[in-house]
């Protein structure tokens, strides 16, 4: 892949650890290609290909609560030419930017050898050397975080000023895979089971599902797919915002479009919709959604455990046009059909077998098309935070929502693993579901940001774990908490010593099963982060400090922007002063963890209408007229500015590495005719991470409790980790003065039968049932020996 040139047209300055380019015209005035095709704006843009109807290319880009910097490529204008309003906008924003997170770092390290004389001043302020003897750690992830950043600038730079006809030239997944299959052809990019794949061999096979999709779109590649451009749908580009539009409509869209088209008849895909792809974790997955990019479609990932209602709502929120689903879920998609199609959704199967009629094998279709690159105009956005993926989160309450991520996220978390240390020679451990975050963007994206290997596993098993380990020589797992509990409450095993495990990187790690993973396979190190898949902020503990998630000092806060302020668990609001402000936290307080909203940190929110981001915005947070967006999270943050997770805000808990809204489980559990009332809370359940759901439930005369109907219902309509564990059949519920359902004082008294009178029944996912919790079945649960 070409890089930016030093010199274009006339002198080009760079002044490093700014993040600011400037580029002086020659005397025909024109930009320089790469910053004109960058940036674009009034005045400062490209030719547009002849196929491409891009009349501006990727605009200013940002942070978003990340490390891909604050720069603008700036052009000079002609002596006496005035300035556009949109230039004038745009030059009062960016100088509001000024200091630049690079500005105050390098002014850090220039200060670092002037320590030995500040110190002693420093230290007449005794209450901020606990902060200060991390400085040097802090200085270092710093330094860190701009080469990341760098690094990610010269990969788009390069990528604008590609030619729009090579694969260089579009989005930035396509680029990049493109670019590895150009500099390490033969290296191992993926292992799953005995299956090895290059990332030439990946970057092939992506090429022929993006062909395939293309050819869904109308394009005639000609036979064998070689030919490099189509006849029916050449040229074809969604307008900005298109897709969002449609994934606002939702169900008018995906619920009533198809059956106005004839009877839910499918529809030829149009440029930029939306594909979902309810598939589970292996290459397949990953060559889908490679080819998706390139063809300029969106993609969905839907969970695979959803049915029914939410599978619907799913694909109606992102006004998905196409489903690629798994053989092996056709079986429990049956049901489904008729309402799929009547959606007019266009199906494939990936894989072989007997499918229902219209419905065809998406990957012996691939088979037939070329392996040749797609050129990069078909995926190039018209701006770098156009949504080009949807992940589903379930929020605070209700149904999943569809998070949009935009293809600056995608760039920004191609720096992930670089940000933690990793190397393109290690090999990264990933068993985690690819339809989320955690899996898709940080495993594997961030793989790809390094040109790493990357161990793929469709379900995890923490019996072969440390084998596998051995195998394929492991050095990075990625985690989330509950497989480190896994781990640690596995019997002996002599793969567990000798490994290359040296890193371990993800969330929700409990300190307790901190120290017991470190305590028995180190020496490794744990890497505790946080995030959230629509949100803006990040935070990275890379000290190491044992049960921190990150930390608060002021210059990981001059980066990754975000503060504490005072929650009232009560009124479920922020706490404002005398002014309506929020107010900061002290150390050791719990606070609500809120990050500002900017043009360098945007919250791009949800698939549908702005309801869905109800509460997820706090406007004159500390001065009039501020926005910052709201974790829904309280931390604590002590002395030392180190952070912790307390809890989440609300209704919600977490379980299994899933956030659990009480109401929508609640609502599943209404719709039986035999209950009455139903209220959902988490309950702590010792040596499990999380809460684990508890529903009490009032019957309705003079129905009884019907335990197997019940545990059908909540088979059939909720994911495994949202079902509840606990029941408590209850004459009546017990509800607060103002008629809320008490859940904190629920939740406080638990499930012990010695204790509480009620009847109580635990899930037994062994047998797959609700049965009695007696008091012998209790001590299982607490010896470990009942799995819930």
């Amino acid at each position: 892949m070409p890089k930016p040139p030093k010199q274009i047209e006339g002198r080009r300055e760079h002044r490093p650890g700014l993040g600011r380019v400037r580029a002086e015209s020659s005397p025909g005035g024109s930009a320089p290609r790469a910053e004109r095709r960058l940036w674009g704006g009034p005045g400062v843009r490209a030719a547009p290909h002849p196929h491409s109807s891009r009349a501006s290319a990727l605009r200013p880009w940002g942070v978003v609560g990340a490390w891909v910097g604050r720069g603008v490529c700036q052009r000079t204008r002609a002596p006496g030419k005035e300035r556009s309003q949109n230039e004038r906008m745009f030059a009062s924003g960016w100088n509001q930017t000024v200091p630049t997170e690079e500005a105050g770092s390098m002014a850090a390290l220039l200060l670092l050898p002037l320590l030995p004389l500040l110190l002693p001043l420093l230290l007449l302020k005794l209450h901020l050397w606990p902060q200060l003897r991390w400085l040097p750690a802090d200085l270092a992830f710093a330094v860190r975080a701009l080469r990341c950043k760098r690094a990610l600038r010269a990969r788009a730079l390069a990528a604008a000023a590609a030619d729009p006809e090579g694969p260089e030239g579009g989005c930035s997944l396509a680029w990049r895979l493109a670019e590895l299959a150009q500099q390490r052809p033969t290296h191992t990019f993926l292992i799953h089971g005995s299956r090895r794949f290059s990332y030439s061999e990946a970057e092939r096979k992506s090429n022929r599902a993006a062909r395939a999709f293309l050819r869904a779109r109308g394009w005639d590649w000609g036979p064998g797919g070689d030919s490099s451009a189509g006849s029916a749908g050449e040229g074809e580009r969604a307008a900005p915002g298109a897709g969002d539009a449609a994934a606002g409509s939702g169900a008018a869209l995906a619920g009533g479009d198809g059956a106005a088209r004839g009877g839910g008849v499918a529809a030829p895909l149009a440029p930029g919709v939306t594909v979902a792809l309810l598939l589970p974790a292996g290459p397949e997955f990953l060559w889908l959604w490679f080819g998706l990019a390139k063809a300029g479609l969106r993609t969905a990932f839907v969970p695979t455990a959803l049915r029914r209602g939410p599978l619907l709502h799913c694909l109606r929120s992102c006004g998905a046009r196409a489903l690629v689903l798994a053989p092996e879920f056709l079986e429990s998609l049956e049901p489904d059909l008729p309402a799929l199609r009547t959606m007019g959704l266009h199906l494939w199967a990936a894989g072989p077998g007997t499918h229902p009629a219209g419905m065809s094998d998406l990957l012996a279709e691939m088979s037939t098309e070329g392996d040749g690159p797609v050129p990069g105009y078909l995926s190039s956005p018209q701006s770098i935070t156009d949504t080009c993926l949807y992940i589903f989160t379930s929020g605070t309450t209700g149904l999943p929502k569809a998070a949009r991520i935009s293809h600056l996220k995608i760039l920004q978390c191609q720096g992930f693993y670089q940000l933690c240390g990793v190397h393109q020679e290690d090999v990264i451990y990933l068993a985690l579901p690819l339809y989320h975050m955690s899996g898709s963007l940080l495993g594997i994206v961030g793989c790809l940001g390094i040109g790493a290997t990357v161990v793929l596993k469709s379900k995890f098993s923490a019996g072969q774990f440390w084998e596998d380990c051995q195998q394929h020589r492991v050095t990075v797992f990625q985690y989330i908490g509950e497989l480190c509990r896994y781990l640690v409450n596995q019997p002996p095993n002599k793969a567990e010593h000798g490994h290359k495990v040296r890193l371990a990187v993800g969330s929700g790690l409990r300190p307790d099963t901190w120290e017991r993973f470190v305590r028995r396979f180190g020496p490794l190190q744990v890497l505790e982060t946080y995030g959230l898949t629509e949100g803006n902020v990040a935070t990275i503990n890379y000290t190491g400090q044992q049960g921190a998630v990150g930390r608060a000092s002021w210059l990981y806060k001059h980066i990754f922007p975000f503060s504490l302020i005072r929650y009232d668990v009560t009124t479920g609001e922020p706490i404002r002063d005398a002014r309506g402000h929020c107010v900061a936290t002290s150390p050791g307080e719990p606070g609500l963890l809120v990050a500002p909203v900017s043009q360098q940190s945007p919250f791009l929110g949800y698939a549908g209408g702005p309801e869905l981001a109800q509460g997820k915005l706090l406007k004159d947070v500390f001065r009039p007229g501020d926005v910052f967006f709201n974790t829904g999270d309280l931390l604590v943050c002590d002395d030392q500015g180190f952070l912790r997770f307390h809890d989440r805000t609300g209704d919600t808990f977490r379980w299994k590495g899933e956030n659990v809204a009480t109401t929508e489980v609640a609502e599943v559990l209404e719709a039986l005719d035999f209950l009455q009332e139903v209220n959902v809370y988490g309950v702590t359940v010792p040596g499990h991470e999380g809460r684990a759901g508890m529903a009490a439930l009032a019957l309705r005369p003079p129905h009884s409790l019907d335990l197997m109907q019940l545990y059908t219902h909540v088979s059939e309509n909720l994911p495994p980790y949202a079902r509840p564990r606990f029941l408590r059949l209850q004459e009546t519920l017990a509800t607060t003065e103002t008629f809320k359902q008490q859940k904190v004082r629920m939740a406080n008294e638990g499930f012990d039968p010695s204790t509480l009178s009620d009847p109580l029944y635990v899930l037994d996912q062994a047998v797959g049932a609700y049965l009695p919790l007696t008091p012998v079945r209790y001590s299982a649960l607490l010896a470990g020996d009942l799995r819930i």
